[in-house]
């Protein structure tokens, strides 16, 4: 975190208003905010600032939100939530298999954009003492560290985002037994319903790519039939 324990948020929108008025209201409730006005200008700044959360708008002119997502996806893990004007779930699907952990339909009321951005933060990973509970996980040439909650392929650190964090120190926690997608969704700190349901599916699979040697067939994180998912070690 950054100045006195505050969160730093990145704001990338075209619109000064709207820009203006989420900075505004995130200062007021306790953040340090940044904005940007498009994606070349948010490239500046996250090359001399580090950042908490990045708020970054879908549509914008010369490079849009998503191909941002994928890019900086290459590079940084920092938490990403996307706002769009696009409800159609093939756009929201599209976000996160890019890398977002989250997404925000507009219009949207701000207390619910602050809501959505402390679920995320809650979601980082922290280090923490655990219990008697194996302190490494072996997935074939894949290891979790489940303490310091890093996976890694060797001496390689495979980049996590907060979300995929949060669902290995979720499957670490019982390993071998199912969760169903429901209480993934209660556990990641989102609503219910089947579109979130749906977006963890999506999650999931992301995961498996950075876990399996074949993703299509799973042989770690495994999809229990009417059950959820299971992490499988071995």
């Amino acid at each position: 975190m950054s100045v006195e324990g505050a969160a730093h948020l990145l704001i990338v929108d075209d619109d000064e208003r709207i820009r203006g008025l989420l900075q505004k209201f995130l200062i007021r409730n306790g953040f340090w905010v940044t904005a940007a006005r498009d994606a070349a200008h948010a490239r500046r700044l996250l090359e001399g600032l580090e950042f908490d959360l990045i708020v970054l708008d879908v549509m914008m002119p010369g490079e849009d939100g998503i191909s941002l997502t994928r890019s900086l996806r290459q590079e940084i893990s920092t938490p990403i939530l996307l706002l769009t004007a696009k409800a159609e779930t093939s756009d929201r699907i599209e976000g996160l298999e890019a890398g977002a952990d989250d997404y925000l339909a507009k219009p949207f009321e701000p207390k619910e954009l602050m809501l959505r951005i402390n679920a995320i933060l809650r979601r980082v990973p922290q280090a923490q003492p655990l219990g008697a509970g194996p302190k490494v996980l072996s997935l074939g040439p894949v290891r979790y560290d489940v303490e310091r909650g890093e996976l890694w392929r060797g001496d390689e650190l495979i980049r996590l985002t907060a979300t995929e964090s949060q669902l290995m120190k979720i499957f670490a926690g019982c390993p071998g037994e199912p969760v169903s997608r429901g209480k993934l969704v209660e556990d990641l700190g989102r609503d219910r319903g089947q579109a979130q349901e749906r977006a963890v599916d999506v999650q999931i699979t992301r995961l498996r790519r950075k876990i399996e040697a074949d993703p299509k067939q799973p042989r770690y994180l495994q999809t229990v039939r009417g059950a959820g998912y299971m992490l499988a070690p071995d």
